[in-house]
């Protein structure tokens, strides 16, 4: 396989699993709005992110999902991170789930960041259940 057919490869699987974990509506929107300038690193996320990390096989999409819960808490980065949580949604944790993974965080990243993400989880959830329970 050459560099391009694996990275073609990369490309497609990360394009399906991004989908599937984040929603279609949300991918595609992420992608058709990109700019010039941004479009290069939405190839490259699908790509590397997604086409050559989320595919491995050690670890399944729910724990993915709990750990990117985790990390993106430490990083407090709240617009990635509701995001997530309507992937962790998509993959099957649970909301009492992604409370223990946000007070986990707390221990190890402190309450200031932990509250943050408590609220926009909350606000992630909230949207996420009043668009898939309508």
């Amino acid at each position: 396989m050459t560099n391009i057919d694996a990275n073609h490869a990369a490309t497609t699987s990360g394009l399906a699993i991004r989908e599937k974990v984040m929603g279609k509506e949300h991918v595609q929107r992420s992608l058709e709005e990109a700019s010039d300038f941004s479009r290069a690193i939405q190839e490259l996320v699908t790509d590397f992110a997604w086409g050559r990390i989320w595919t491995r096989a050690g670890l399944n999409l729910r724990t993915r999902s709990m750990l990117n819960l985790a990390m993106l808490t430490a990083l407090n980065r709240n617009h990635e991170l509701a995001g997530h949580v309507r992937g962790a949604l998509n993959n099957g944790v649970t909301e009492t789930e992604i409370q223990e993974v946000l007070i986990q965080a707390m221990v190890y990243c402190g309450a200031p960041a932990a509250l943050e993400s408590f609220r926009v989880a909350e606000q992630a959830i909230i949207l996420y259940n009043a668009e898939n329970n309508s």
